[in-house]
């Protein structure tokens, strides 16, 4: 008994990775995937048939020759399934279904302003449903669902504090499991942006990197060794309390001097309100409370002089943030995301003069910043690849 449960273990396994192998170097041969996995060439072409059969994989013609036959090449069926990625933002839901190789087929952003629980997982139960009634035809239908949230979150899915929310405990995969009953999976938003861009974006290249995830707080999701780091107790990457300032602006988490209360959008839209808005196109920017990241940024557009000089003030403050993430963590790459990196006309030369100035030049020798690739999707595409990877991840294994 035991000789058949290893025996139907190890074919469980290869077939994950010989999925997997497609998945990540399609089009490609029987051949080429008996070298890529080691695995000989009769045990790869009965799983190919069985990934056929199962309809993630198809073939689609004869290949170049190297010498001999023409291989007959392979391709992954990236619409054998869909995941829905959401992205819940503090005034926002951006979701999107995509397929299994990441591609966005449809998508919905909702704004917000009640922020309370019931309120909010109403419009996001409400969204996922109507992106389910406009998701294709598939053999595995959904798949999935992955959830960005800006807060903590622990691995049962429970949102221990989202402060920016202002929500404490709750049990938000419980919540999503009862009305869907599909594989529910909720991280921190910066966390999935991080993975977003990994998979899909600017960060495909590199092994570390840390993504910035600057919107009304700021997190970070952090890449080390091609991975997400997550901490001893998961909760790693909650970069916007730094503390830069002991007798700073006070921060939404109870301490003072937090990094977000200098360089967030929150902190951007609190200092605009002192300015005076004027613009010969917009007479005066007189409803104070209605003053929002989108209307800096088109006085920036006018040339507002104030305003272009109040994001090269939080330029400067980004800069000062990342300049202590850099000297920390020597990273490849910083990344850049969520709203934010709509003003990089006007906060970058701040940024890199920060940098520059302040970060110490060993560290920054080999280290480039950049925008979000994916834009305002990183998170929402990110929470899509988790379930995605579990999907996959179901396939291989680890024991009976």
């Amino acid at each position: 008994m035991k000789i058949t449960g290893d025996l139907q273990l190890m074919k469980k396994i290869n077939k994950y990775l010989v999925l997997d192998t497609i998945r990540h170097h399609y089009p490609i041969s029987r051949a080429d995937i008996s070298v890529k996995t080691g695995l000989n060439k009769t045990t790869v072409s009965s799983l190919v048939t069985e990934l056929i059969e199962s309809h993630f994989v198809t073939e689609i013609g004869l290949g170049e020759s190297s010498g001999g036959r023409k291989p007959m090449m392979l391709l992954f069926n990236q619409q054998a399934g869909y995941a829905i990625g959401v992205d819940l933002g503090v005034n926002y839901i951006l979701a999107m279904v995509a397929d299994l190789g990441g591609t966005v087929v449809k998508e919905k952003k909702i704004d917000m302003t009640d922020l309370s629980v019931e309120t909010v997982t109403e419009k996001l139960k409400k969204c996922i449903h109507s992106l389910i009634k406009k998701t294709p035809a598939s053999p595995y239908g959904i798949i999935g669902i992955g959830v960005g949230v800006p807060g903590l979150v622990d691995d049962q899915g429970n949102v221990l504090s989202a402060p920016n929310l202002g929500w404490t405990d709750v049990p938000l995969q419980e919540m999503l499991q009862r009305e869907f009953n599909l594989p529910i999976a909720i991280d921190n938003e910066a966390n999935v942006g991080a993975l977003g861009e990994k998979e899909f974006g600017a960060g495909r290249s590199v092994s570390n990197m840390i993504y910035l995830s600057v919107g009304i707080g700021i997190g970070a999701g952090i890449i080390l060794n091609d991975g997400l780091y997550r901490g001893v107790s998961g909760f790693s990457g909650e970069v916007g309390h730094m503390t830069l300032a002991q007798d700073g602006p006070l921060c939404g988490c109870g301490s003072r001097g937090c990094w977000e209360t200098f360089a967030s959008e929150k902190a951007l839209i609190h200092q605009a309100k002192s300015l005076q808005l004027v613009d010969e196109k917009i007479q005066v920017v007189d409803a104070i409370d209605k003053i929002n990241l989108n209307t800096l940024l088109s006085l920036a557009k006018r040339g507002h002089r104030p305003v272009i000089d109040l994001f090269a003030s939080t330029g400067h403050w980004l800069g000062v943030g990342i300049t202590n993430l850099v000297n920390v963590l020597n990273p490849e790459l910083i990344v850049i995301g969520n709203r934010m990196s709509l003003a990089s006309e006007w906060i970058a030369d701040s940024i890199r003069e920060t940098l520059n100035s302040q970060s110490l030049s060993f560290h920054r020798q080999k280290m480039n910043v950049v925008y979000a690739q994916l834009g305002m999707n990183s998170s929402a595409a990110g929470a899509a690849s988790i379930a995605i990877n579990r999907f996959f991840s179901a396939m291989k294994a680890l024991s009976d």
